[in-house]
């Protein structure tokens, strides 16, 4: 996790929303979310596949594939706002700012060039002064950095030459080479066995604290997210359903969906033959979502009015807020307490 915090904003986000228009549709992939990351921050997004953890992401690197589109809200980068760049600039901004890294390596890692070759492109790509023997050079000190020994001979070899975790390394190596600010890992552990995601983790944390750059971690295994990183937002069906600090969203969740993901999750300290709890029924058509919470259909305390009426968040604790009406009813019935409550509808 972060040490030495910084409460500057690095990147904030607002009301954002994106929708894909296919011919059976609008599909609104993210429903106005909202947050923001300090410099040297590292914050979980979590969630079910589809829940619309990519896209948010991928709206910040400008990387949405047609038909997708964000229809509304901002993403403000160091007080930028990105969805304003011009083409030249959102090229600059990517690999130099923000870099990110994708789950599968091998889709991202060209079969045809040698990997010294890829760094070497990436390098000069964002730095057109760097001379070759220099780029070469700093290509090699940032595979060392990422744990590849024998750099000089693996400078040369091809993609296919390296192991799963080691393409991994490779990439983070490439994501890292310009010195970006804000480094988006996009399920990076999820293709690789459980000792190399301990490694690959044990290496983000290590470079994190080496480099003070913002992290956001997209991932639906809640292992990863309680190890590196500082604050979790939970996302269902294109909406954050919860955010808070790491300790609180493990030790004092608020939403059901977030009890359900942790209950379905495996514990080292549970009896051998205690049964995980997976989250009952389907997840939410897109196409055609619920008027209320989306989670409603699913939810064990569903009330008349979560199938109504989309709930607004509610503060439980410092920093941390909950989207559901089981909450509003235990705030109103507090209420006489002084605390501040419920905020905005998402």
């Amino acid at each position: 996790m972060a040490e030495g915090k910084d409460n500057r904003k690095l990147l904030e986000v607002k009301d954002l929303r994106v929708s894909f228009f296919t011919p059976a549709g609008e599909v609104k992939a993210v429903g106005g979310i909202s947050y923001d990351l300090n410099y040297g921050e590292v914050m979980g997004v979590v969630g079910e596949s589809g829940s619309g953890k990519s896209q948010e992401a991928y709206s910040i690197m400008g990387l949405l594939q047609s038909p997708g589109k964000v229809v509304g809200g901002s993403i403000t980068f160091e007080g930028q706002d990105v969805l304003k760049f011009s083409k030249e600039e959102m090229t600059s901004f990517r690999g130099s700012k923000v870099a990110m890294i994708f789950q599968n390596p091998m889709t991202c890692l060209n079969p045809v060039y040698t990997i010294g070759n890829q760094l070497v492109e990436a390098l000069r790509a964002h730095d057109k002064e760097i001379s070759k023997e220099d780029a070469e050079k700093r290509a090699m000190e940032m595979m060392e950095m990422v744990g590849i020994n024998n750099v000089e001979k693996r400078m040369k070899q091809y993609p296919h030459e390296f192991s799963g975790g080691m393409r991994q390394r490779v990439m983070i190596a490439m994501g890292l080479i310009c010195h970006p600010q804000l480094l988006i890992a996009d399920e990076p552990t999820t293709a690789l066995d459980v000792t190399i995601q301990a490694q690959i983790l044990e290496l983000m944390k290590a470079l994190q604290k080496k480099t003070k750059m913002g992290i956001i971690f997209i991932t639906h295994n809640l292992g990863v997210v309680a190890d590196i990183c500082d604050k979790v937002s939970v996302m269902y069906a294109g909406r954050i359903v919860e955010q808070g600090p790491v300790d609180d969203i493990f030790y004092k969740a608020a939403h059901p969906y977030t009890l359900g993901l942790l209950r379905s999750m495996p514990r080292v300290d549970a009896d051998s033959y205690e049964r995980l709890i997976p989250i009952e029924g389907t997840p939410v058509d897109m196409l055609n979502p619920p008027e209320g919470c989306p989670f409603a259909p699913r939810c064990e305390h569903c009330m008349k009015i979560c199938l109504k009426k989309m709930p607004p968040y509610v503060e439980v604790g410092e920093n941390h807020r909950s989207a559901c009406w089981l909450r509003v009813r235990e705030y109103l019935d507090q209420n006489s307490d002084g605390r501040e409550g419920h905020g905005n509808e998402q």
